[in-house]
């Protein structure tokens, strides 16, 4: 119905003047005049070809054969991330309606690129038209209507909390020209993308108005209102009471006092295992007594940005009310120096009783995670246990900002992930863990050190040493019950990400927003799905 009004209108109401190329089709300019406060975003192939199907214009025939004139005229390129800008006049002479056409790349490409092309292309459409301050906004989302949302959603993203003159967010968004299914599907990325948008405020907010205890209320204020959700924030003498000697260690050194959360989602059936997030919640790392480099620690309010990445996953997996089980646990603290600061040589107790050596104040990530380790696979008894965690400068060096390392011996979690990866366009890189990784973890004077005594390695050594926390990790084909075992005895799956690299990003176009990234949320929600539908 509202494509064939829309031909009417383009029909009976819009005045051509035949002097132009494409005649009341004109690419936008800076000229001073009138202009509508709406537009569409269209997508076009690189063949010349709409996306949006045949019989169901979203512009009118003769819109549509005016504006491809024009660009094959001037020889415009359909690449992602290629938008141009034209408009519509009403009979009255001013401009109707802007409409950004977006290039989606070869018709022919394959599925999980055509994916990507859409979050890129929708995410440039809609900033060029909210630069001329467009403020009603449809997507013909047809296409890829789930990438559509993402792109749009991501790409319109802002922090300026922190602007003492802020723009107006007022820009109303609508999916056009699909059915009921693909709504549903547009409404999906949507959770998607604002999911990872609040991880994104999160890790952007600086660190005094984000301090643990802060944290945690967000946490409260965001999930407490969703469908089976729980979410318990705990204090310093509950962490004491749990023995998380490893955690203390990191949160002596700051008057702020440290928290731990813990978010249960039953969305499933009762007494199902659960799935476990665990995420790094160092809201401001300074190195502690192994201090930092002054020049980019302000960077380093983004240290709880694996924190930030696991709560917002859950929002997403209980906004969607997905039929399942999980369970998400944060160690909130700083890490900074002071006369109470754990010292480099100092040794601590973990929560499972293994002695721990401090030989760099600095390595903290990995001592604040293995008591949530500990915690979560004991208390909950996960089948599987992702965490998440700006662990390494050495994983920066190995993948730069393209790929999150992943540590796994579970070749089934891997696909899971790589495969998730791939589909919301938030990739993976699989890293090795070997013995000789934990080898290098051997103290003299206590179970485990913090740091390698080897060569390199750092990522890999980390992750080994964090498995010291998870117990033996079988492989999917070892995970079955053997006589008499209860199935909440099962070795849980587990795997380390490492997204110090992708913490944060310089790039500011399509559906890429300078600053903390919120990256892997969408990864983690699409994990969810994938063990909902196939668990073991």
């Amino acid at each position: 119905m509202f494509s064939t009004a829309l031909n009417l209108f383009a029909k009976r109401n819009l005045a051509y003047t035949n002097k132009s190329l494409a005649a009341g089709i004109r690419k936008m300019s800076s000229a001073t005049e009138s202009a509508s406060t709406k537009g569409v975003v269209v997508g076009l192939y690189n063949n010349c070809k709409f996306a949006h199907p045949n019989g169901d214009s979203i512009v009118s025939d003769t819109t549509s054969s005016r504006i491809l004139e024009e660009i094959k005229a001037r020889k415009m390129k359909c690449n992602p991330g290629d938008c141009h800008l034209f408009y519509e006049r009403g009979q009255d002479g001013k401009i109707a309606r802007q409409i950004a056409v977006v290039g989606l790349g070869d018709k022919e490409t394959d599925s999980i690129t055509a994916l990507e092309n859409a979050r890129i292309a929708f995410g440039a459409g809609v900033r060029a038209l909210e630069e001329y301050k467009i403020s009603n906004i449809e997507i013909e989302a047809s296409s890829s209507p789930q990438s559509a949302a993402e792109g749009v959603y991501l790409a319109t993203y802002k922090y300026d909390a922190m602007k003492s003159t802020k723009e107006p967010r007022n820009t109303k968004i609508e999916p056009i020209g699909v059915d009921n299914g693909a709504l549903d599907a547009w409404k999906r990325g949507m959770i998607y993308a604002q999911s990872q948008n609040w991880a994104r405020t999160l890790a952007n907010t600086p660190a005094n108005l984000m301090t643990p205890t802060i944290f945690g209320e967000e946490c409260i204020k965001e999930l407490s209102n969703l469908e089976n959700v729980t979410v318990n924030v705990y204090d310093k003498e509950w962490i004491e009471q749990h023995k998380m000697g490893a955690f203390l260690s990191v949160a002596v050194g700051s008057d702020q006092p440290p928290k731990f959360v813990e978010i249960i989602y039953k969305g499933g059936k009762e007494g199902e295992q659960p799935i476990a997030y665990v995420g790094k919640g160092i809201t401001f790392d300074s190195g502690g007594i192994s201090i930092k480099p002054s020049k980019g620690m302000d960077l380093m309010k983004g240290d709880m940005g694996g924190a930030a990445a696991v709560v917002a996953a859950m929002r997403g997996i209980a906004a969607l009310k997905l039929p399942i089980n999980a369970v998400c646990c944060v160690p909130l603290t700083e890490n900074l120096p002071s006369g109470k600061a754990t010292k480099p040589g100092d040794v601590v107790v973990a929560m499972n009783g293994k002695t721990v050596e401090v030989l760099n104040t600095d390595a903290e990530g990995r001592m604040v995670l293995a008591d949530a380790l500990t915690y979560v696979v004991e208390y909950h008894k996960p089948t599987t246990v992702v965490d998440v965690a700006t662990l390494t400068g050495a994983i920066v060096v190995a993948l730069g900002d393209a790929y999150s390392g992943v540590f796994t011996q579970s070749s089934d979690l891997w696909k899971r992930l790589k495969s998730s990866g791939v589909k919301t366009g938030d990739e993976f890189w699989r890293m090795p863990m070997h013995s000789i990784y934990a080898k290098a973890m051997e103290s003299k004077v206590a179970d485990l050190q913090n740091i390698s005594s080897g060569k390199g390695a750092g990522s890999a050594s980390a992750a080994m040493f964090l498995k010291e926390f998870v117990g033996p990790v079988q492989k999917p084909e070892d995970y079955t019950e053997t006589k008499g075992e209860a199935v909440s005895e099962r070795i849980p799956r587990w795997a380390h990400i490492d997204i110090a690299g992708t913490m944060d990003t310089d790039s500011n176009s399509g559906h890429q927003v300078r600053g903390m990234t919120g990256r892997p949320t969408r990864t983690l929600i699409e994990l969810a799905q994938t063990l909902l539908e196939n668990p073991y």
